[in-house]
């Protein structure tokens, strides 16, 4: 069973970066745990958290609540950035 907390993290309009979370953990176990051969994957996951932290805190100093964009918003504001 998963914690209230695993939940949260596995949550799409919680976690912008459920994605980027599973492929790094997928070339962790896939490598033996060789995080040499997952750089681009950690990465890829720094750039999502760092991305969305930064609209959080736009959002939040505007005082836009949720601070964190819904899984359908999140889609639209990252089309817009493409």
């Amino acid at each position: 069973r998963m914690s209230r907390h695993a939940k949260k993290l596995r949550d799409h309009d919680i976690n912008p970066c459920v994605a980027e979370t599973d492929a790094t953990t997928k070339c962790m176990n896939d490598n033996n745990y060789n995080k040499d051969l997952c750089t681009d994957y950690f990465l890829k996951y720094k750039n999502c958290r760092k991305f969305w932290h930064e609209i959080m805190m736009q959002r939040k100093r505007n005082g836009v609540k949720p601070e964190m964009p819904s899984a359908e918003e999140r889609k639209k504001i990252l089309e817009s950035v493409a």
